[in-house]
């Protein structure tokens, strides 16, 4: 056991707080410790740590570089083989309640309340034998560009994802956000055909985000939007840059982009109620959004700010793992189309964990 899987296993012994990840293309893999057990909140925003956000909440967690020790590893056997174990997957979990919730987006859609909303629901897996290296290492394996992280606080719970999708980076004034929407599972080594509605969708949540980021920035510059892969699926992406025009509205870019429309909906809030009062659960920290908040925890570079949306994520606790997935919901929606859509993304966690 390394060094850093060491530390671990010492601050799970004591029941501390701590987080490890790893970046998009890196072999880099971080671990931030906290000292104490205390559940600290952002105030203002210019705090240096490790950020873990919940989808709706006032109060935003981290773990504050101020009362954490640092360890950086180099995942030296990056290349090394898992070979997934067989499961059996139960295509049916949830699929009437989840059926009719989406029809019932569509309904409200139509009836002009919303233009889009993203729905989720969630499926318990059994992991008897969860350990938290082999499932880092599993991940940084198999989903090199995704951000792959384990988060644990007696206060909050163990989570584990690999996530593709960038919230917002930072580098002083210079910010980077991304736009991503659509979803469809990859076949062979063809580029996927999008349809309207995926395209509409994806071109819904860079219009919000534009929006949303006008008074506070400068120098706005989009690309053409363009295919992803993560993982067995594509997805639809805009790269979005631009200039804040002060280090002092990082708060209020990230509070306005938060939740965004690929994990909620357009307009945010009426979508956000119908989420809340239909879902039928609490979402917690899916969709929510982690990362590195003013500080570059491997190099110690201040001002640099590296946060991601949590999704295909899941929550670790009793032997069981409960997975997070959903899908975005626009007036051309299928109900059936769009559970599938969730069983194809369940996949990402269920590769690790199963």
């Amino acid at each position: 056991m390394t060094d850093l899987f060491l530390k671990v296993k010492i601050q799970q012994g004591q029941n501390l707080p701590f987080a490890l990840f790893c970046k998009p293309g890196s072999d880099r893999i971080v671990g931030i410790f906290q000292k104490n057990d205390h559940l600290y909140f952002l105030e203002t925003f210019e705090e240096k740590g490790f950020v873990f956000a919940p989808f709706d909440a006032d109060e935003i967690p981290y773990l504050p570089l101020q009362h954490a020790d640092v360890f950086v590893e180099t995942a030296h056997n990056r290349h090394f083989h898992f070979e997934p174990a067989p499961f059996k997957t139960n295509s049916n979990i949830g699929k009437d309640f989840f059926e009719e919730l989406v029809a019932k987006g569509v309904e409200v859609i139509e009836a002009d309340q919303f233009r889009k909303v993203v729905l989720s629901r969630r499926e318990e897996v059994s992991v008897p034998d969860f350990e938290i290296q082999t499932t880092m290492r599993k991940m940084i394996q198999q989903y090199p560009e995704a951000f792959k992280y384990c988060f644990s606080h007696p206060k909050v719970g163990t989570w584990i994802g690999a996530t593709p999708e960038q919230f917002l980076k930072a580098d002083g004034n210079a910010i980077k956000t991304m736009a991503l929407a659509g979803t469809q599972l990859a076949e062979s080594s063809k580029n996927p055909v999008w349809q309207e509605k995926e395209k509409t969708e994806q071109q819904l949540v860079t219009d919000f985000i534009v929006e949303s980021l006008s008074d506070m920035v400068k120098e706005v510059t989009l690309t053409s939007p363009y295919s992803v892969k993560a993982g067995n699926l594509w997805h639809i992406r805009t790269d979005i840059t631009a200039s804040i025009k002060s280090k002092k509205f990082l708060k209020k870019v990230i509070l306005a982009l938060h939740p965004t429309p690929a994990v909620c909906g357009l307009p945010k809030q009426p979508a956000k109620d119908f989420i809340r009062s239909n879902e039928g659960y609490n979402r917690e920290y899916y969709s929510g959004f982690l990362g590195e908040l003013n500080i570059d925890l491997a190099t110690f570079k201040t001002l640099q700010t590296d946060l991601f949306v949590n999704l295909r994520c899941a929550k670790i606790t009793n032997n069981k793992a409960r997975i997070y997935i959903g899908c975005g919901i626009t007036k051309d929606s299928n109900p059936q189309a769009e559970y599938i859509e969730t069983v194809n993304k369940s996949m990402t966690m269920k590769k690790i964990l199963v």
